[in-house]
């Protein structure tokens, strides 16, 4: 399976097991997803959520081939929902970045609670050079954390960037050696077996709720745009020189 999931001492894991394939997320793995989130938020013994990929890569972002075969067509396509669930979710959220974090693997730490960042970490959000345009409400979060001359950076020039960057944006909390990042999450994840539920999911919907109202509607402005650049020649010429690894030539547009 490439979506690996376990609950442990009151931490539901969540797990991107895809090496092969540089932890790409597939349509199907984004429905495992969004059910693990969903199970957790539902299951009263867990207190927290632990997401995860393999040693040296978090996720490379979406599987383009099978992103190109099966786009998102409405708010029920199985990364929307995993969208919802994932700002929904009322329990604390941490992620253990265990290696490169491309497009989606980087705005998705956007909505967890605590991220650590492993030290062989580079995080990415290309979605112009693919002839794209940012999701997951990033082109609301990320200027909002970085402001706008930083945002250009990520979100314009697509600019990768480490692991001591993203704690200095304000992106992650800390930076650790690649054999301690799991661990160490696991255990602030395991912090909330001690702590009153109700109250750390009050103080969570309290701190998420001034931006709560516009997250939605922003992931569907920009979800309508993805769809429209999907099907613009710039998208197929970046993505044909993508799977033809070459450079793109965007001189013609």
């Amino acid at each position: 399976m490439s979506i690996k999931t376990a609950t442990i001492n009151g931490v539901a894991t969540i797990e991107i097991a895809r090496p092969e394939k540089k932890n790409a997320i597939t349509i199907a793995m984004y429905q495992e997803m969004a059910d693990a989130l969903y199970d957790a938020q539902l299951d009263n013994t867990v207190r927290a959520i632990l997401i995860t990929g393999q040693p040296g890569i978090f996720t490379s972002g979406n599987d383009l081939e099978d992103f190109m075969q099966r786009p998102a067509q409405n708010a029920d396509s199985p990364v929307f929902q995993f969208m919802k669930a994932l700002t929904g979710c009322e329990k604390p959220v941490v992620a253990a970045v265990t290696g490169a974090a491309i497009g989606i693997g980087t705005t998705l730490l956007l909505h967890c609670d605590f991220v650590y960042v492993s030290d062989e970490a580079r995080l990415a959000m290309p979605f112009v050079s693919l002839g794209l345009v940012p999701e997951f409400a990033s082109s609301l979060t990320v200027p909002r954390l970085l402001g706008n001359v930083k945002a250009a950076e990520k979100l314009l020039l697509g600019d990768p960037f480490t692991a001591a960057e993203a704690v200095e944006c304000g992106i992650a909390n800390a930076v650790l050696p690649a054999s301690e990042v799991v661990a160490h999450a696991r255990r602030i994840a395991e912090r909330f077996n001690q702590l009153p539920p109700g109250a750390v999911r009050e103080t969570k919907r309290l701190m998420r709720q001034p931006l709560a109202d516009a997250l939605l509607p922003t992931i569907q402005r920009e979800a309508e745009i993805f769809g429209q650049r999907l099907r613009s020649p710039e998208a197929r010429e970046a993505f044909q020189a993508f799977f033809e690894k070459r450079k793109p030539d965007f001189s013609k547009f």
